[in-house]
């Protein structure tokens, strides 16, 4: 089991990309692992690259029938416009999508400890 933030998995396929060097392994094992899980997909800046590589990561996860946990904010509008219709497709079809929601959990520990995130 892998887990990542968005801006270290996209990290984490640069280095993969674009270094020649120890990162190959690693690099290896966001496609390869059991379970990977994305956390927060959408607070990256998203351009073609992340497009890009995200398509080729999640491809090769479903055909190679991997597990994978995304969670984002965004909804599934904003996920095809943001990434791609292609990359909209597979989330859609390939994984079971959860609305969770609520309060903001950290919203409510600074109420019940008494602190203001503006303080």
């Amino acid at each position: 089991m892998i887990y990542f933030s968005a801006h270290q998995f996209f990290e984490r396929l640069a280095e993969g990309t674009f270094q020649k060097n120890d990162a190959s392994a690693d690099y290896r094992n966001l496609f390869d692992c059991d379970l990977l899980i994305l956390d927060d997909l959408g607070t990256e800046m998203a351009n073609s690259f992340t497009s890009s590589r995200l398509f080729v990561c999640l491809n090769e996860r479903i055909l190679h029938r991997k597990s994978t946990v995304i969670s984002s904010n965004l909804d599934l509008q904003d996920i095809a416009s943001i990434y791609s219709e292609r990359i909209f497709s597979r989330i859609t079809s390939h994984y079971l999508l959860l609305h969770l929601f609520g309060k903001d959990i950290r919203v409510q520990k600074n109420i019940i400890g008494g602190t203001s995130p503006n303080a």
